[in-house]
């Protein structure tokens, strides 16, 4: 197996996708391909996987796994993803299924089976393919018991022995948490049953496990990697993660803007860029139809909203300034789908002001770009944002955004009224807060069109590619690799 570098990821775009997570494992793979980087990619094969108009072929018929009990096997597929080979994981009882991680009553019950299986699966096809990669870079919690392996399979496997890890953690809030009694179904050793390993309140900790065991750990923000390490946002493993302060990194997500850029957007009903703004203003006319809006909208501010409706974005800060927002007389379009409550209460609040709101439950990757190109404020009023993309697009098609002044906002967006401006922060996370930044936003795009538009053009200029994303993603698997080699350079 000629790799270097291993991605573990349980999602990638365009196979697979419910968050940031499929889009940055199919976009920094592909980039550090770019780069020269031998990289591929292991993912489940879902019953709801995309082909994305790749092709997709077995490769490996009955792969040993050995979980839950010896006989145990995975088929493996492969496609070539813009040259970077990517190997499904197969075994239908596991993966074929309508939702990746739970169904609308809630998590499935057997995902720490679900996932100690993929984990063992993934070495048990690296194995199979007979060479050892010099680093698995691992993503979330559902890869995060194999740096756990690893850690314990280098004192015993000497196929393994150069091997590392790195673990970047997308969001802390999901840490795959069950029960005990699975630690026994693992096969790991008693010993990462303690504190300072896999045990977390006596229950099993994926994430927990891998911070501890991964030779270095990653997050997708600068600002993020020191935000975790505080109560307020280390979820109950901030004392873990200030043992590895150390070995812990913020890098920033990029964003691809092949597929995000209005110039060429296929989505859009006209193209622009920001020296020529006039397609901009016909995506708001045509938005503006579609969604059943007033057409006396398209003299005034558009305000759009694209993410999962639950706490953490803040939809309830949004739906409870609504009636306020209505008095500036601007429009509001909400793109998502979350928890029952917030749903129903959008949609109570898009009757109560038919004709300036609408909101789409559910979520299509068409209408996420026309929202985009067709608002001229996004707002993102998130609690916690690890790094966020959707403010990355929103700056490229020119809605500058409304946004807390946490994790990766505070690293993309520069905060008006600074005279390079691309956006719109705040502080707290309260309704007060929220509602002074987005009137802030409405009086300068009202009163004041030039400076408006100066700050469009800046936002649409500010670029986040992969680029140095890669170059700091390489220095980590050298970091890795040297805490297992010794001071042996690796060449990636």
């Amino acid at each position: 197996m000629d790799r270097k570098i291993v991605f573990v990821s349980s999602e990638i775009f365009p196979f697979s996708k419910t968050g940031g997570l499929a889009d940055v494992s199919g976009s920094l793979s592909v980039a550090l391909r770019n780069a020269g980087v031998q990289v591929c990619v292991v993912t489940p094969f879902y019953g709801r996987l995309s082909t994305g108009g790749y092709k997709i072929k077995k490769i490996i018929s009955d792969c040993p796994v050995g979980y839950p009990w010896p006989p145990i096997t995975c088929d493996v597929y492969m496609a070539d993803y813009q040259g970077v080979p990517v190997y499904f994981i197969a075994r239908g009882e596991y993966f074929d299924r309508r939702y990746y991680y739970n169904d609308p009553k809630g998590d499935y019950f057997d995902n720490a089976e679900r996932f100690i299986f993929f984990s063992r699966a993934v070495l048990s096809l690296l194995k199979l393919m007979g060479e050892a990669p010099e680093v698995i870079h691992c993503h979330d919690w559902q890869s995060a018991l194999i740096p756990v392996y690893m850690h314990f399979l280098r004192r015993s496997d000497p196929f393994w022995s150069s091997t590392s890890t790195l673990l970047t953690i997308h969001n802390l809030a999901f840490q795959g948490r069950f029960s005990s009694r699975l630690f026994a179904d693992s096969n790991l050793p008693t010993e990462a049953w303690q504190m300072e390993g896999i045990e977390y309140y006596g229950d099993l900790n994926f994430l927990k496990g891998g911070i501890a065991y991964a030779d270095v750990v990653s997050t997708v923000s600068p600002t993020y990697a020191s935000e975790i390490l505080t109560k307020d946002f280390g979820c109950g493993l901030e004392g873990v993660l200030q043992r590895r302060q150390e070995d812990l990194a913020g890098v920033i997500n990029g964003a691809d803007y092949v597929v995000w850029n209005p110039r060429t957007d296929p989505f859009l009903p006209a193209p622009y860029t920001s020296e020529n703004l006039k397609g901009k203003a016909l995506c708001k006319r045509v938005l503006i139809k579609e969604l059943g809006l007033s057409n006396r909208l398209e003299n005034r501010p558009l305000l759009g909203f694209i993410g999962r409706l639950r706490g953490q974005k803040g939809i309830d800060l949004l739906n409870s300034i609504v009636p306020e927002l209505m008095k500036l007389d601007v429009g509001v379009i909400v793109l998502g789908e979350g928890a029952k409550d917030h749903e129903e209460r959008t949609m109570e609040l898009t009757k109560r002001f038919a004709g300036s709101m609408a909101a789409v439950i559910g979520y299509t990757e068409e209408l996420a770009h026309r929202i985009l190109a067709g608002s001229d404020i996004f707002l993102m009023p998130s609690r916690y944002e690890p790094c966020g993309l959707t403010q990355m697009y929103a700056l490229r098609y020119g809605a500058p955004p409304v946004a807390t002044a946490v994790g990766g906002l505070c690293d993309t967006i520069i905060p008006w009224p600074e005279p390079s401006a691309t956006g719109f922060t705040f502080a707290l996370p309260d309704p007060e807060s929220f509602l002074k930044a987005a009137t802030d936003a409405v009086r300068l795009w009202t009163d004041n069109q030039e400076e408006w538009l100066q700050m469009t053009s800046r936002a649409m200029n500010r670029m986040f590619t992969w680029h140095q994303s890669c170059l700091d993603y390489i220095e980590l698997y050298k970091k890795a690799s040297g805490k297992v080699q010794g001071a042996r350079t690796v060449d990636f």
